[in-house]
């Protein structure tokens, strides 16, 4: 008689790879891939039940809304979608995370900020790109700030960014400019992630399953976020210096 093996549901949800595998390819112990994957069950379910991670239950996620847009939440959705098919998959989900590890490479860092910047990928980060996201962080940090303080923020930026007076910041220009502002990925690097990380992972492994007080926000959120207030200080911080002259 044959034996009767029942398959996983795991091995079941499109996208998924095995913890093994990610961590081998990413900054994440098997044991952090395996309470990722927990923390991915209960995104990818939050709306749509097809254990994969929609735009809207993305946007839900980050600022608990679901029908208004935002701009900082489009940008990270598409840096995750890495087959940009619309969603985002467990791998996916995961080698994305990996840029804010406690552990992952500064370089790392700073591409992906750039990235996204770079709103229409074209590798520059173009003047009014550039405008785009601080209207948007503004808009979602709820200041008002005038039209022409807004192209005073702007243009001290590329002053002090566009090296070669060209318009546009390029990958290398983009770097020399986070040397000299490192608040602008403050919030991705070991200082700030290392005690929120250990503390997430604790209360992972503490619990049988999920806690519904352990939320998506207690690993991803509060990074995302932390890394959105990060570069919403940056541009209030310009704006103050600005009134200060």
């Amino acid at each position: 008689m044959g034996c009767y093996c029942s398959t996983s549901k795991k091995t079941e949800t499109p996208g998924y790879e095995e913890p093994t595998v990610l961590a081998s390819e990413t900054p994440f112990t098997v044991s952090e891939v395996e309470a990722l994957h927990e923390l991915y069950k209960k995104l990818s379910n939050s709306i749509i039940e097809d254990g994969l991670i929609h735009r809207e239950e993305f946007q839900l996620a980050l600022f608990r809304k679901k029908k208004k847009r935002n701009l900082f939440a489009d940008r990270i959705f598409d840096l995750f979608d890495l087959k940009r098919n619309g969603v985002i998959e467990f791998g996916e989900f995961v080698r994305s995370l990996g840029v804010f590890h406690p552990n992952a490479a500064l370089e790392d860092k700073i591409t992906f900020a750039f990235r996204l910047y770079d709103l229409r990928q074209t590798g520059f980060i173009e003047r009014e790109e550039l405008k785009e996201m601080v209207v948007a962080l503004l808009h979602e940090s709820d200041l008002a700030l005038s039209d022409d303080m807004i192209e005073t923020i702007v243009d001290k930026t590329f002053s002090d960014a566009d090296i070669n007076g060209d318009g546009r910041i390029d990958q290398d220009e983009w770097k020399a400019f986070v040397s000299r502002h490192p608040s602008l990925i403050k919030n991705m690097t070991l200082p700030y992630l290392k005690s929120v990380y250990s503390l997430s992972m604790n209360l992972i492994f503490s619990v049988t399953g999920i806690s519904e007080n352990f939320s998506f926000h207690a690993c991803l959120l509060l990074v995302l976020q932390g890394y959105y207030l990060g570069i919403s200080s940056f541009v209030v911080r310009t704006e103050i210096e600005e009134a200060d002259m």
